[in-house]
């Protein structure tokens, strides 16, 4: 714990346990649908915090997360529906598929040298592929979708992961605040150290003596085994899922748009990006509904505008300036 908090300064720490204490009491003040939008804020803090682990801190640009939110949503799902399998093992079944996916990816890419732009394609075709499996695949329900049985409860069962909102939301919110707290366990030890130098100049950190390539497997399996955790959520909290929603190409963009935002390669910048992103794209699509305008791509625009902000006036991110403007001793974003 004392490696966990050393150097960071007691604002920031104080800072945070308020954070913590405002979002713990929140389902009690929230009306439900204010509820649902911070469970999707939190949602897209903890999948952005898994996503900045292979950008931010190793380097290695993904733009088909929602293969591992997908196939850890269909792997719990199907265990739970055909078998009856229990959410949480089926989480962990999720887990290690996902894992051993990344892992996959990991080695055709990084054996054959792919790299940059030419991996980020590479990712968006596993994505793709696995759409169009999945597409086909009668038993998971195919184009018809796969549907998990509702049960209504009154109390919360933590245990089968049914129950109120209020029960996802602290699940969600448990999730996200383990994130950080891994994150900040990797960053501060020697493999994050690793990543950073591969990050950064990967030759000159192979020069150092550095395994570049076990290091970047590690960063694909932990990030494709924490996104796999948020897909499993997904899955349970909405109850259906079609290939052609949960395999998007929009999904992967909505992962990374948080982390970009926030500020690729610190602690906290996934976390604002998602709190500052979902509400704002939210509030607009109940705008335009509120006026009667039928815009179904407004919400994609006002991403790209946000994008477009961000990268010229912002280029480090909204939390570098604004930590350093308070005091907060933000990490140092990765380099551009």
């Amino acid at each position: 714990m004392r490696a966990l908090l050393e150097g960071v300064p007691l604002r920031s720490l104080v800072a945070l346990a308020a954070l913590v204490a405002a979002l713990a009491v929140a389902p009690a003040l929230a009306d439900p649908y204010v509820l649902s939008v911070l469970i999707l804020c939190l949602y897209f803090a903890f999948v952005g915090q898994a996503w900045n682990i292979m950008m931010g801190f190793a380097g290695q640009l993904s733009l088909g997360h929602s293969l591992y939110v997908g196939v850890g949503a269909y792997a719990s799902a199907l265990l739970f529906v055909k078998f009856g399998v229990n959410p949480w093992v089926g989480a962990l079944a999720a887990i290690a598929v996902c894992t051993a996916l990344g892992l996959v990816v990991g080695v055709l890419a990084f054996r054959f040298g792919i790299a940059g732009v030419y991996f980020a394609i590479l990712t968006i075709a596993f994505a793709e592929f696995t759409r169009i499996g999945f597409d086909h695949w009668q038993w998971a329900g195919a184009t018809g979708g796969l549907f998990l049985p509702v049960a209504y409860r009154e109390t919360s069962d933590v245990a089968t992961l049914r129950g109120s909102p209020a029960m996802f939301y602290y699940v969600m919110l448990a999730f996200t605040a383990g994130a950080l707290v891994l994150c900040r366990a990797l960053l501060a030890s020697r493999l994050g150290y690793y990543w950073r130098a591969i990050r950064e100049d990967e030759a000159a950190a192979e020069a150092l003596g550095i395994n570049a390539f076990g290091c970047k497997m590690a960063a694909v399996a932990l990030s494709a085994g924490l996104t796999a955790l948020g897909g499993v959520f997904l899955a349970f909290y909405y109850n259906n899922l079609f290939p052609e929603q949960i395999f998007s190409i929009h999904r992967s963009i909505e992962i990374i748009l948080g982390p970009i935002v926030g500020g690729i390669g610190t602690l906290v910048g996934p976390i604002l990006g998602a709190f500052l992103l979902t509400p704002l794209a939210e509030s607009l699509s109940e705008l335009m509904a509120w006026a009667g305008i039928d815009a179904p791509g407004v919400k994609h625009v006002f991403y790209g505008a946000c994008l477009l902000a961000v990268v010229v006036f912002l280029p480090d991110g909204v939390w570098p300036p604004i930590a350093r403007r308070l005091g907060l001793g933000a990490d140092r974003p990765r380099r551009r």
